[in-house]
């Protein structure tokens, strides 16, 4: 992957979306909750009043409208300050 945040940036890999039936219905992907878990693949160097917290590899919870969706090789990441992320797990 050639992408390199900048600053206090961290670049998420979404967990997929769960699919769950209600009383045998399949519940359509317009319906899905948008994933609130992800992986970190790549982070920035932070800057001189916030240090990294987070590092690759890491799985963390952020908020529900946090970050920027980019696709890159195909596949939909997000993009967020290492603020918007709530917790490592």
């Amino acid at each position: 992957m050639n992408i390199k945040p900048l600053a206090d940036r961290v670049l998420i890999k979404p967990a997929a979306a769960e699919e769950k039936t209600v009383g045998g219905i399949i519940i359509p992907d317009s319906a899905k909750e948008k994933p609130l878990k992800g992986e970190v693949k790549a982070v920035g160097n932070g800057t001189k009043d916030e240090e990294m917290v987070v590092k690759v590899g890491d799985n963390v919870l952020y908020g529900k409208y946090a970050g920027t969706e980019i696709e890159l090789e195909g596949e939909k990441y997000l993009i967020m300050r290492q603020s918007d992320i709530l917790a490592i797990i």
